[in-house]
């Protein structure tokens, strides 16, 4: 069995937390500076280590290159051009995120041609397609999670709208009144997000005084007031922050999951989450950060299709109700989340003919091979099984435990 440990790469952004992924792995608690993302994958930007049983380290991404049959199998090989398609991550989210949205496969591939073709460096900061790939993400709360998701139901914005009763804002509520729907969804947020600079600044102090009054006065909109609040705070004289008033507004409890196809304008908020996404660079941001804007590519990406987002609690692959299943349409990735009560030391098998990552988020874990070989996995710990690998039996040491799967996407 050639099941190994996993060392992976810790992102130190600015908005993350200096206390979830420390206490995670067991690093002393607060971190000197912020860690927002831990990284699973062959990302060419921060590949994992694969740590041998005596102790030497081999990248994964010169692992999947150097023999791309083995390690992914052929059908995932052949798919994906001899790349791993996802990437697994933790996000530890302490701040709001920028705004943004991905390209779908074919906006991707005609993107990167464009911008290749005009001589833009990869790695120039305004470079919208850094390659040539889809990048659909789902995201899976380990905490309570907040986030900005999809566009809210027109008819719902407008009561939200007309509910903050301020003057500047009434052309913008009736332009909507008057089409609600997706036109008249991408009409108001093309004139929100273009708004000249002195526009906004005389509408956005006005729109988050309102705000302010609608929380005193326990109005309905309470949750999605104090959201932009913290966004005007945080951002002071972004069109965002009004681009956000058109958004689902969304908490998710531990074990719900929101699937962001290509397209989704999102935003995570606050919380603790796992995330699993194609494995590429490719984002549009429309604000709330201080990278590259490009309101045009943006607006060609951006679906605006509009009503709830739907969220994920996971579909029961087990008779015994161990193995949730997260469903989606992404070709690049699969992700199931496996849960043991306290007293539960059933075995559970895994295996599939691609490659695989096992994440561990809760208690302790042993993963025994075919050939008796065993692999303990603690609480943050995470092991690579490539697809040349048999199926694996994993089973608590010290419950309760969860254990999150991430392999291709079933179509891959």
């Amino acid at each position: 069995m050639t099941v190994e440990l996993l060392r992976n790469a810790v992102r130190p952004y600015a908005w993350g937390s200096r206390t979830t992924i420390p206490e995670l792995l067991g690093r002393p608690v607060p971190a000197p500076h912020p860690e927002a993302e831990l990284w699973m994958g062959a990302h060419p930007g921060d590949p994992s280590r694969v740590v041998g049983q005596d102790g030497t380290e081999r990248s994964l991404l010169d692992l999947v290159e150097g023999d791309p049959v083995g390690q992914l199998g052929q059908r995932c090989a052949r798919r994906w051009g001899g790349r791993l398609p996802f990437l697994l991550k933790i996000l530890a989210v302490e701040e709001p995120l920028s705004m943004q949205a991905h390209p779908s496969a074919e906006q991707a591939a005609e993107g990167w041609a464009r911008e290749e073709a005009a001589g833009i460096a990869r790695d120039a900061p305004n470079r919208n397609y850094p390659d040539s790939t889809a990048k659909p993400e789902l995201v899976c709360a380990l905490t309570e999670f907040h986030a900005l998701a999809g566009f809210r139901e027109p008819r719902h914005t407008v009561r939200l709208l007309r509910a903050l009763d301020t003057p500047g804002l009434t052309k913008y509520t009736e332009l909507l009144a008057g089409q609600p729907d997706p036109d008249g969804l991408r009409t108001l947020f093309t004139t929100l997000i273009t708004m000249p600079q002195p526009t906004l600044d005389q509408l956005l102090p006005e729109v988050l005084d309102a705000c302010v009054r609608h929380i005193k006065e326990h109005g309905e909109f309470d949750t999605e007031c104090r959201t932009v609040l913290e966004l005007g705070e945080a951002h002071p004289r972004d069109a965002g922050v009004l681009a956000a008033l058109l958004l689902n507004r969304l908490t998710l409890s531990a074990g719900e999951a929101l699937y962001l196809p290509a397209g989704n304008l999102h935003l995570y908020l606050h919380g603790t989450a796992v995330e699993i996404l194609a494995n590429s660079d490719n984002i549009l941001r429309c604000g709330l950060t201080p990278k590259h804007v490009d309101v045009p590519e943006l607006l060609r990406v951006v679906d605006f299709a509009c009503g709830d987002m739907p969220v994920l609690d996971g579909e029961w692959a087990s008779s015994q109700g161990r193995v949730a299943l997260y469903r989606t349409d992404a070709p690049e990735f699969e992700l199931s989340r496996v849960e043991w009560a306290a007293d539960d030391r059933d075995e559970v098998w895994l295996g599939a003919p691609g490659p695989e990552i096992l994440l561990c988020t809760e208690g302790e874990l042993l993963l025994c091979s075919e050939d008796g070989s065993k692999v303990e996995l603690r609480r943050g710990e995470s092991v690579w099984l490539p697809a040349c690998d048999p199926a694996v039996r994993v089973r608590p040491v010290a419950g309760p435990a969860r254990l999150f799967r991430a392999t291709a996407g079933t179509c891959a």
